[in-house]
C-alpha cells in the first residue's frame, strides 16, 4: 500500500553515481516500472495536479517522457504526441533548434500532432535545467499550440528549471523534488 507518494518514489528511485559522465548523479527511474501499483499512483496523482488545466494534448518529450505520458494520456482520453530528436519522425515535421551546455539539440513533432490553439501539458521524467521542456514549450507554440503546463516525476530543485518554465506557464508539476 502507498500512502506517500514522495516517499515511494525516493525509495524507489536509484542513485548512479557518476553517470553518464564523472560528478553527475544519475536519478534512475527504472525500478519505478518494476512497481506497477507506483505506476498507477503516479497517473493518478498527476492526472490530479492537472485537473484544473484544461489540457487537451500531452507531449511526451523523448524518452523517458512517453513512458508515463503516454499512460497519462490513455488515462485522461486525451491524444498523446511524441517530441523525438531531429530526424526520427517519419511524417511531415516542425523542429526547434536549442542551446545546452555542451553543444546544440534539435526536437522535432509531426505538423499534424495537433490543432492550432489546442491546450497542450508537457511531460518528461526530469527537471533539470529546463532546456528540454523550454525547447518543447518553443516548439508547441511555434504550431499554434498553448502551453497549458509541464510535468515531472522528478525535479532537480537546485539547478532552477522552473524558473525558466514560467514564461510558458505557470502551472508546474513536480511529484519529487531533490
Amino acid at each position: 500500500m502507498i500512502t506517500d507518494i514522495n516517499i515511494a518514489l525516493k525509495e524507489t528511485i536509484r542513485d548512479i553515481p557518476d553517470f553518464p559522465k564523472e560528478g553527475i548523479l544519475f536519478k534512475d527511474i527504472t525500478p519505478i516500472f518494476q512497481k506497477p501499483l507506483l505506476c498507477n499512483k503516479i497517473i493518478e496523482r498527476i492526472a490530479s495536479d492537472i485537473k484544473n488545466w484544461n489540457v487537451e494534448v500531452i507531449a511526451g518529450i523523448e524518452s523517458r517522457g512517453f513512458l508515463m505520458g503516454v499512460s497519462l494520456a490513455m488515462e485522461l482520453d486525451l491524444p498523446f504526441v511524441l517530441i523525438r530528436k531531429k530526424g526520427k519522425l517519419p511524417y511531415n515535421t516542425v523542429s526547434h533548434k536549442y542551446e545546452l551546455e555542451y553543444g546544440s539539440a534539435e526536437i522535432e513533432m509531426h505538423t499534424d500532432s495537433f490543432k492550432p490553439g489546442q491546450r497542450v501539458l508537457i511531460h518528461d521524467d526530469l527537471l533539470a535545467t529546463g532546456g528540454s521542456a523550454s525547447a518543447a514549450a518553443e516548439l508547441i507554440q511555434k504550431q499554434g499550440g498553448e502551453v497549458a503546463g509541464f510535468s515531472f516525476l522528478i525535479e532537480l530543485a537546485f539547478l532552477n528549471g522552473s524558473e525558466r518554465l514560467t514564461p510558458y506557464s505557470e502551472n508546474i508539476s513536480t511529484l519529487v523534488a531533490y
